[in-house]
């Protein structure tokens, strides 16, 4: 039975033979088409997500390192800085950096014949209440005649040993409005956060025990109040913490970088004695101030 449509003649082999061909041809560049579309929607597919990865993971890096904070008035070093005339002891002025500044170290070239004082502390730190308890009093009262400087960075490492509470943050933000609004009280507050140091893996003082706190040590500018429940210097506290920690540590001659705390430095000399020991304190500083006349 002849299958062609009414009208048509049967078509020659060779012409059929041909048309075969043209069409598996005409199939064959069809699917290549077909098959390097494929391939670029793959492609597209496959950097479109490595995109969105990379997108990810620039927030989560962005996001983990927090914003960049201004900082505070009086701690361009990120520590306040803390001198005596014989009878009062006063912070050096500093102007508050931008966002992203870098610290502008203390030139203790200008600091000579007294025991220049570097302490990085957290408030939460065991050790450094220890040390403070130890030589605190003595500390202000070689400030106070001119014959040692004091700079206390307040850093922020136990943050993890407040049952949540962020307290060593939280107790250095509070530090920090001191220095920024009313810097005469800092040694005081610095004491008394100190003498009123919570245990580790406790709650810590609230924002409101913390601003009666500052208060009872004699702040009286109603904008510390403000600062530290508002948390204003939280973020500058972490900044200056990474700092610290991943060195270099300025004016210092023994150490690269924050390991622990305290961090003690006299004239550029890490303390390493016993924390508990007054007269261990004060003969390394005393030896100190006499290699340094020796220079």
């Amino acid at each position: 039975m002849n299958s062609n449509l009414p009208g048509k003649g049967t078509p020659p082999k060779k012409d059929r033979r041909d048309a075969a061909r043209e069409s598996a041809r005409l199939m064959r560049e069809a699917q290549q088409k077909k098959d390097k579309r494929n391939k670029l929607f793959l492609r597209g597919g496959i950097g479109a997500g490595l995109v969105a990865i990379a997108v990810v993971v620039a927030l989560v890096i962005v996001n983990s390192n927090g914003p960049a904070a201004a900082g505070p008035l009086n701690m361009a070093s990120d520590g306040v800085l803390l001198t005596g005339d014989g009878t009062t002891i006063t912070a050096v002025p500093t102007v508050a950096l931008a966002a992203d500044a870098a610290p502008v170290a203390t030139d203790q070239t200008k600091l000579t014949n007294t025991a220049n004082i570097v302490v990085y502390a957290d408030y939460l730190c065991p050790y450094c209440g220890q040390f403070e308890a130890t030589n605190g009093t003595a500390i202000n009262s070689w400030v106070t005649a001119g014959n040692a400087t004091l700079e206390f960075h307040p850093i922020s490492i136990l943050d993890a040993n407040s049952a949540g509470t962020k307290y060593s943050t939280r107790a250095a933000n509070a530090a920090v409005c001191v220095a920024n609004s009313q810097p005469a009280a800092f040694p005081a507050v610095n004491a008394a956060l100190f003498a009123k140091q919570p245990a580790e893996s406790t709650a810590g003082l609230t924002d409101q025990e913390l601003t009666s706190l500052v208060t009872t040590a004699g702040v009286t500018d109603a904008s510390v109040t403000k600062c530290i429940t508002d948390g204003t210097f939280k973020s500058w506290v972490g900044n200056a913490t990474k700092r610290a920690l991943a060195g270099p540590l300025p004016n210092s001659t023994t150490l690269t970088k924050v390991a622990g705390t305290p961090t003690v430095l006299v004239n550029g000399v890490a303390y390493t004695g016993s924390l508990t020991d007054a007269k261990v304190f004060s003969t390394f500083v005393q030896d100190q101030v006499t290699a340094a006349a020796k220079k």
